[in-house]
């Protein structure tokens, strides 16, 4: 075990170089690697805090650094990517005592709006956690979030991958895979990029409990027949049985709990047969065949996936020789995932395209990111959502945020019941449109800057209440509001304007 932990040490340590469809973000650090391909991450998070883990528990370059967030529901990194393509994204966590408090947390990862894992860190090892899914818009975010007091989430490193258009394609769009196990049998070292041109993380699977570890006779495996394309180097070597009736018993690493499971499972023949020779085998889960007779072929790779199979931890996951095999099974490679449920299309996109129009006029709300309303309840600290299966934005809370310019433009946000504005410094005309906002119920404009005369369709609303008071320079429609005062002695002046639905207080 403790040569294993080394090895993914030294793996999340280097990079898959230049690689083009390939972003390392090195969290935490504002170093660019240039040889390496790894880059800082403050063009992607706008929060949190730069740390480095304690000297004596230095273990790479790029797990010496970690952004910490103490603050927000959730915090979010936004990637670029294009919409409809797979990519494979990874986040790795390295607790390294940064804090001096020798207490590693435990928070929420997620993606897209789509809960991802509960990450569990460690004192002493790199946890890492993989995700394969199809990216829905322009962009995809990954978010961490706070779930119990005084555990602050963190992030060391995150990386992103764009896959083949036919790479996992087994499974619906609009489903992720989880990462449970992705072994390399007969290995004696972790593979990645270069070997796999996919930066995919290939620990090696060990011949243990009678099993053993055998190596092709191949000069060259053509794998172009798998959709899924697996790297030469993890077909080089197998594992097998001493004979037909032992099993190969597969290490699932999945939950306590039943989940849907998807397996990828590679095999290639190591050695020419005579023509008494014949290995066949099937996978097994708890005894049951869950595939076809599987024949491994010489110098080729035949790639078996199962899919929307139900296991858990306490199921067992073997490899038998069928009835007509005169050699054991065999097995070069193997991946499991966990299928997600099914993913999000996010909060109503005209929302959405709103509050990122927020965000462009106000850079103090860029710190906010992600789905603004899922998922929940980790929705930006300053709206409110409905609870529909597409979100709706239904409050925005935005006092004292040291807002200034115009109002802005809400107009597309018809959801909206409560909009709270005050405390800032606003100025020019409130807009007409928003005594017709058809589910607006109340608006706080106070203590800002407005001026000119309030809409009637403000003024005549009876179901919406407003609070207006500290706009020196704002006047009631049919009313003479003149806010200068003519006692220059009197500076206790008060001026009240009383209207069916609201009272306008100068000073």
């Amino acid at each position: 075990m403790a040569n294993l932990l080394i090895l993914i040490l030294l793996a999340l340590s280097t990079l898959s170089g230049n690689l083009a469809g390939f972003l390392s973000i090195d969290c935490g650090s504002s170093t660019v690697y240039s040889d390496e391909g790894w880059i800082g991450d403050e063009a992607y998070i706008q929060n949190g805090e730069s740390k480095r883990v304690q000297s004596g528990n230095s273990v790479s370059q790029v797990m010496d650094t970690l952004r910490v967030f103490s603050s927000r529901n959730k915090n979010c990194y936004s990637l670029v990517a294009k919409k409809g393509e797979r990519v494979l994204v990874r986040a790795s966590f390295y607790y390294g005592n940064y804090d001096h408090k020798s207490s590693p947390p435990t928070f929420a990862l997620q993606f897209d709006g789509n809960p991802w894992a509960t990450v569990v860190t460690s004192s002493d090892l790199v946890i890492y956690y993989e995700a394969i899914y199809a990216v829905k818009g322009d962009t995809t975010s990954v978010c961490v979030a706070q779930t119990q007091a005084n555990q602050f989430p963190f992030i060391s490193a995150l990386e992103m991958a764009s896959l083949g258009s036919n790479m996992y394609s087994s499974l619906d769009s609009n489903y992720a895979l989880f990462l449970r196990r992705r072994f390399a049998f007969g290995a004696n070292e972790i593979i990645r990029f270069q070997r796999d041109a996919y930066d995919r993380i290939w620990v090696p699977g060990v011949a243990v409990n009678g099993l053993i570890a055998v190596t092709s006779d191949a000069l060259v495996i053509d794998s172009t027949a798998a959709k899924d394309v697996p790297p030469q180097a993890v077909l080089q070597n197998a594992i097998t049985t001493l004979s037909t009736s032992e099993s190969i018993i597969i290490g699932t690493n999945l939950p306590a709990v039943k989940v849907l499971i998807y397996i990828n499972a590679y095999f290639s023949e190591v050695t020419t047969l005579d023509s008494t020779q014949k290995r066949s085998l099937e996978i097994n889960l708890d005894d049951k065949p869950v595939s076809n007779p599987i024949v491994p072929p010489y110098q080729k790779v035949l790639e078996v996936t199962i899919t929307n199979l139900t296991a858990s931890s306490n199921n067992n996951l073997s490899l038998v020789a069928t009835s007509d095999s005169t050699l054991p099974p065999l097995i070069n490679a193997l991946e499991i995932f966990s299928i997600s449920n099914e993913l999000t299309d996010g909060t109503d996109s005209n929302d959405v395209g709103q509050l990122g129009s927020l965000q462009v006029l106000y850079p103090i709300l860029r710190q906010w990111g992600g789905d603004p309303c899922l998922p929940s309840p980790f929705t930006w600290d300053w709206v409110n959502c409905s609870t529909d299966a597409t979100p709706r934005v239904t409050a925005l809370y935005l006092s004292g945020f040291e807002l200034n310019g115009s109002f802005p433009d809400l107009s597309s946000m018809d959801a909206l019941e409560i909009i709270d504005l005050h405390n800032n410094s606003l100025e020019g005309d409130i807009p007409d449109y928003l005594g017709t906002m058809p589910n607006l119920k109340q608006l706080n404009l106070a203590d800002n800057d407005f001026s000119g005369t309030l809409p009637t369709s403000i003024s005549n609303n009876k179901n919406l209440k407003l609070i207006a008071t500290g706009n020196k320079n704002l006047c009631v429609s049919g009313k003479s509001c003149q806010t200068s005062d003519t006692n220059t002695g009197n500076k206790n002046l008060f001026i009240y304007v009383v209207v069916p639905t609201f009272l306008l207080v100068w000073k």
